[in-house]
């Protein structure tokens, strides 16, 4: 459904999906809210969060209900575009989604 003033052109899928951000040497654990082909908005913990800021590389396992048959791996690399602080010490963070490639 829709809301009247989202401007999203692309689907957006509401799942809970394990994320893992690269930044530098450190692999930050997150997890997503939603996702599209083009953007995800995922959490993390709000002492990782100021880490992320400008373009960073990532890992999300996509469940079967997503890829419709097996879990699915993709690297992807993305820009932040926004940071939200969010309930139970979490910071929410928006990104485009600049490039992929599915790793199994």
């Amino acid at each position: 459904m829709a809301v009247a003033n989202d401007k999203r052109v692309r689907q957006r899928f509401r799942v809970n999906a394990p994320v893992t951000v690269f930044i530098e040497d450190r692999e930050i654990p997150a997890y997503t809210r939603d996702l599209s082909n083009r953007g995800v908005y995922f959490y993390l913990t709000q002492g990782d969060g100021p880490q992320i800021d400008g373009e960073f590389d990532f890992m999300v396992e996509l469940p079967p209900e997503i890829t419709l048959s097996t879990f699915c791996q993709i690297r992807c690399r993305g820009r932040a575009l926004r940071m939200d602080k969010a309930a139970m010490e979490l910071t929410g963070i928006a990104a485009e989604i600049l490039e992929y490639s599915i790793l199994r």
